[in-house]
């Protein structure tokens, strides 16, 4: 992990946030007030790894959704991209914005990466729950794409 940003802790306050997502309207953390959020930050939309998160997520959100979670992605790609990913995958939940990495950096998910022996700075893939109260119930960061939705599932026992 990067000094770029800071990982959020298990008990802190989520930070707010709002967002627009593949259609443009917006969407705030606190529309979730009083539910569990799985929220997952990804770095670039219809990417093998980001497909196969993505796709993992859609496929479990029934069981997410019956155990009281729902599930908000988030990139920087602009809300254009974000819709067609959406549409192409036939994704069933919200996908946001964040072009600036506002929302990544204050969730601990900006820091510098590499891909093919370049580094760089972006969004790095990683996933925090936030309970029904607005605090961190789960923090996970650098996560691997594949295998990601089946761990979390365990780990909140859905």
């Amino acid at each position: 992990m990067s000094d770029l940003s800071t990982p959020l802790t298990v008990g802190e306050r989520a930070p707010e946030f709002s967002l627009a997502d593949a259609r443009g309207n917006e969407i705030s953390l606190s529309d979730y007030a009083g539910k569990n959020v799985v929220v997952y930050f990804y770095p670039k939309a219809a990417t093998p790894g980001c497909t196969t998160e993505a796709c993992d997520f859609r496929d479990n959100i029934n069981s997410l959704r019956s155990a009281g979670y729902e599930v908000l992605g988030i990139s920087p790609d602009r809300s254009d991209a974000l819709e067609s990913f959406a549409e192409a995958e036939s994704l069933n939940f919200p996908l946001l914005s964040d072009p600036d990495f506002a929302v990544a950096t204050a969730y601990g998910s900006f820091g510098e990466k590499e891909l093919n022996g370049k580094k760089s700075s972006g969004t790095l893939r990683s996933t925090v729950v936030v309970g029904p109260e607005g605090d961190v119930v789960l923090a996970e960061y650098n996560v691997s794409a594949t295998g990601h939705v089946a761990r979390l599932r365990e780990e909140l026992g859905v």
